[in-house]
């Protein structure tokens, strides 16, 4: 089992359905921008039970699925983006969207022989934020680092970050929780 099957769980199609979208979204010189995209919508259906059935329901015509995924992304996405989510779609793995598009970052980042953070924060980030977190997460872990945002509204105040096995947790709860354990209550 190599570090991606570990990474993702998964089987072999998976990791070729994310080396698939890997190559497609590199002929089309779109590779960050829909490594990306494919990233942050699997997280949106992920979080929103609706869509996540919508997409996956095998009673529903392909083509409403696929339909809902154009009215959903629409021009918000580069187009190998909504051209890849809609195969994924038709190629009934919809219900891999998350673990495909983990697949995908993990295979890039990879190439680009750098290590992925996921980020969880209550509110997105701005680009000024990202840099200053993928700086100092780099030099936490000496590793290049890339970082992909998740907005998880469970987070109270700060980000709680993942390089690999590592956990930085710069929330709020959590410096509440060591605060608490300091005082001894």
């Amino acid at each position: 089992m190599d570090a991606l099957d570990r990474l993702t769980g998964t089987d072999d199609r998976i990791g070729g359905y994310a080396t698939a979208v890997v190559a497609v979204a590199a002929a089309e010189g779109a590779l960050a921008k829909v490594e990306d995209e494919l990233y942050q919508f699997a997280n949106v259906v992920d979080a929103n039970a609706q869509l996540r059935e919508a997409i996956t329901n095998r009673s529903l015509p392909v083509e409403n699925r696929t339909e809902l995924v154009r009215d959903v992304l629409g021009d918000r996405v580069h187009p190998a983006t909504l051209s890849l989510v809609s195969f994924l779609i038709e190629a009934d793995r919809a219900r891999d969207l998350t673990k495909i598009a983990q697949a995908v970052v993990a295979i890039a980042a990879r190439e680009r022989q750098h290590e992925v953070a996921e980020v969880r924060s209550a509110v997105p980030l701005s680009d000024a934020q990202r840099e200053r977190l993928t700086q100092a997460l780099s030099r936490a872990t000496g590793r290049q680092v890339e970082v992909k945002v998740v907005v998880d509204p469970t987070v109270v105040g700060g980000v709680v970050a993942r390089v690999g096995d590592e956990v930085f947790d710069g929330s709020v709860a959590s410096r509440l929780v060591d605060a608490k354990q300091i005082l001894g209550s």
